[in-house]
């Protein structure tokens, strides 16, 4: 019998993206001889792809029952409870699963049965990069943010000399300097603002400052009688204690703010306090990237636009979602890479020595297999000499 994938529509609140799009659909079922690709009816509309384009490329336009009962299952959001309950033992499953957040939906799939890779956990390293999602939706999301920024501003980003006399450039700082600050600080740059970047990461400064923009250094003055060891971590632990001190008078500088500090699984890190919001000029905008985490902002509100001090402070949690053409066309093809890659001879072969493999795999033949997840779950799950 042949190896299905289903597609399956997606149902949370504001979701547009679809796992997969038609031309990667037609490659995926060449690559994978006799593979057939089952969509659900609607579910490319959010991203302008129509069931005639699935159709086209060879897919199967089927309901919903029939998308779920296929091998392998993969979406963008992380499953609902009811859609858990209608996958399987024996099913895979692949997707956003935001496991160190939703440690319940990895118990509920081991209790299934079903194998499902996390596209969050995969490991950062060179043959893995073509199944990078998590690097692919950032950016994204650090450069719609950029525009976000741009169009609640009540200034120019860029210099104009006009007969009226000259316009200043806006000054934005970014906030972390991963995927989604660095394309934050690319997209400022190409806007025409003056940018500055900061992250305690000190090795990000070449990152930053090859895209033109301004490395934000912090002062920390603490004793230095220590040994070279002691004294580094000494005063790693100063900085992350006094960051927002330390940030607020290159916070009141800045007409635009955009954070991106965010760790999986913990609540983010507090970078602009209260009283750097009212050090603020009016009409300021900060846009914070780890909203879903409680934010980098005291006053952030998740998926919330709220004014203090006369300063926007917006929370979004899914701006790749506000780009579904291109948000799906690069997700699509980390998935089609990862079912390219566990699937052989028609079947979903674990290989927990493999590190792509070992390091997605979320749950596997009843137990959880990520040993964060079942850190947060109270060890329930038992570990297995396979796991990394």
């Amino acid at each position: 019998m042949a190896f299905t994938i289903g597609i399956p529509r997606e149902t949370a609140d504001g979701e547009t993206r679809v796992a997969l799009i038609p031309d990667v659909a037609e490659r995926l079922q060449q690559t994978m001889d006799g593979a057939t690709v089952r969509v659900e009816d609607g579910a490319g509309r959010g991203a302008y792809h129509a069931d005639a384009d699935y159709e086209a490329a060879g897919c199967a336009v089927v309901d919903r029952d029939a998308v779920f009962d296929a091998d392998l299952v993969a979406k963008v959001a992380p499953p609902s409870d009811d859609e858990v309950q209608l996958l399987a033992d024996g099913q895979a499953y692949i997707g956003f699963l935001d496991p160190l957040n939703r440690p319940e939906t990895a118990q509920a799939l081991a209790e299934r049965g079903v194998t499902s890779l996390a596209m969050e956990l995969v490991p950062r390293i060179s043959r893995a990069q073509k199944m990078d999602a998590l690097s692919a939706m950032s950016s994204l999301g650090g450069y719609r943010a950029t525009l976000r920024a741009a169009e609640r501003l009540p200034k120019f980003f860029p210099l104009l000399t006009t007969a009226a006399g000259t316009i200043r450039p806006a000054r934005v700082l970014v906030l972390g300097a991963g995927v989604a600050g660095l394309q934050a600080i690319a997209t400022a740059k190409r806007l025409g603002a003056k940018v500055f970047g900061y992250d305690i990461r000190e090795p990000t400064r070449e990152e930053v400052e090859s895209l033109g923009a301004n490395f934000v250094e912090l002062e920390v003055d603490i004793e230095a009688d220590q040994d070279e060891s002691g004294y580094a971590e000494k005063l790693e632990e100063e900085k992350q204690e006094r960051q927002p001190e330390l940030l607020k008078p290159h916070i009141a500088e800045a007409d635009v703010v955009i954070t991106t500090a965010l760790i999986p699984g913990q609540p983010a890190p507090l970078l602009i306090n209260e009283n750097a919001v009212e050090a603020m000029d009016p009409g300021s905008v900060i846009v914070d990237l780890a909203a879903a985490n409680g934010g980098n902002c005291a006053y952030t509100e998740a998926d919330e636009a709220v004014t203090k001090h006369d300063v926007q402070i917006l929370g979004p949690t899914n701006l790749p979602a506000e780009m579904p053409v291109h948000a799906s066309q690069l997700y699509a093809k980390t998935i089609a890479a990862m079912v390219e890659e566990v699937v052989a001879d028609g079947t979903v072969t674990p290989d927990f020595d493999d590190d792509i493999f070992a390091g997605a795999c979320l749950t596997h033949d009843g137990d959880v297999r990520n040993e964060r997840v079942r850190g947060l779950l109270g060890g329930d799950a038992p570990a297995t000499e396979e796991e990394t």
